[in-house]
């Protein structure tokens, strides 16, 4: 466990607190950053802070402001910050309960791990885990850190409990402006019957360890080739895209040849009719041939006849 948590305060349920800590549940430290470097000399490049008409200046003298007009800002000291009273700074008080499934995914932030901050608390936290995850309900508070307050959904995670900030309503996008143009279209229940198949056979459980970065793993195999001053592998060319056609024709060949019956109704319905005129064309042709009195047979008649005394002389 971190040496230091993100959080320290309390969960409060009614007239229960549970003191607890929060840590990041999430890292980024496996993925690769870049810094800019002066390449002539190979140095990396630093930034100073710079006052317009000053020049470089000391850190220390660096306070937090706020624009209030162009060019004009009100400043503010941590201790100010600090002295402003907020209980959502220590506590985070369950408001309210809504179902798992009822927060839109747009809302959610980041993740932290609850843990019980202290000895004597265990009972309570497994008591409110226990809560949660036989009613399937999600707790709904408020928290303040570092200077901004985030709504929270609390929920059971295991053998412990998981902490997500969320975005307020006003800092979520609404998705009308843009869907608007995606037109009303009435589809062929056949396509969305070959999606679904489609879909089914891509269906399993959440494996995330099954997916890997794999950017991240090629650009690791570029930057060691570059150190051992290897060649550099060239990248495959990149699958074009275009526009579908044939939907029905491609959703037929993403289920390869093995596609179960239900997604080949349409095929099953048209190919008999394509296969019958041909047929039904043939028999319409031969019958005008019958009644008009042409025998095409009778013509090889005698030569079959011809064929046959010869044979039979010269067997004699």
């Amino acid at each position: 466990m971190p040496a230091r948590a993100y959080w320290t305060g309390q969960l409060r349920l009614s007239l229960v607190s549970i003191p607890i800590q929060l840590y990041a549940a999430t890292k980024t430290a496996s993925r690769i950053a870049f810094h800019q470097i002066h390449e002539p000399s190979g140095k990396r490049v630093r930034y100073e802070k710079v006052v317009p008409g000053i020049g470089p200046i000391d850190t220390s003298d660096i306070v937090k402001g706020y624009e209030v007009d162009k060019g004009r800002y009100v400043t503010v000291s941590d201790e100010e910050l600090d002295s402003v009273k907020l209980e959502a700074k220590k506590v985070i008080d369950l408001v309210r309960f809504v179902d798992q499934n009822s927060i839109d995914p747009l809302y959610f932030d980041r993740p932290f791990f609850v843990v019980p901050d202290g000895e004597g608390n265990e009972e309570a936290y497994i008591v409110l885990r226990e809560a949660l995850k036989t009613t399937k309900k999600v707790g709904l508070g408020q928290m303040a850190i570092r200077g901004q307050g985030s709504l929270v959904a609390v929920k059971a995670c295991g053998r412990g409990i998981l902490i997500e900030t969320l975005r307020y309503a006003d800092e979520v996008r609404r998705s009308d402006a843009f869907f608007a143009d995606i037109p009303d279209v009435k589809l062929d229940a056949d396509l969305v019957d070959l999606a679904k198949e489609l879909i089914g056979r891509k269906a399993g459980p959440f494996k995330p360890e099954e997916f890997k970065d794999q950017y991240t793993a090629a650009l690791r195999d570029l930057l060691d080739r570059k150190i051992k001053h290897e060649p550099i592998r060239e990248s495959p060319d990149e699958p074009t895209t275009g526009v579908v056609i044939d939907l029905m024709e491609a959703l037929k060949r993403s289920l390869g040849p093995g596609k179960a019956a239900a997604s080949g109704r349409s095929a099953a319905k048209e190919e008999p009719k394509e296969k019958e005129k041909p047929a039904a064309k043939s028999k319409a042709a031969s019958k005008p041939a019958a009644k008009s009195g042409k025998k095409p047979a009778a013509k090889e008649e005698p030569k079959d006849k011809g064929k046959k005394t010869s044979r039979s002389k010269s067997a004699a």
